[in-house]
């Protein structure tokens, strides 16, 4: 969890197979994360804004049907 305090991030830990994790490491060589923590967290920022994008774009899509059907179009 990342809580601001102050200005400062705080950070947690997050447990996962040790397999997984060093199967990470190798993917992220080379690639300028600096560690699977920074990595794992970039993947986590990814995923929960496209989940965001995607509740807003279905949002938008049943307004605009609303929309045609007060329109009588639907």
């Amino acid at each position: 969890m990342r809580v601001k305090r102050d200005n400062r991030v705080t950070f947690t830990s997050v447990s996962i197979p040790t397999a997984l994790f060093k199967k990470t490491e190798k993917h992220i060589e080379n690639t300028g994360f600096p560690s699977v923590s920074s990595y794992v967290a970039f993947l986590l920022r990814m995923i929960l804004s496209d989940k965001k994008s995607a509740d807003k774009s279905n949002y938008e899509t049943e307004m605009i049907k609303k929309r045609l059907r007060d329109l009588g179009y639907l």
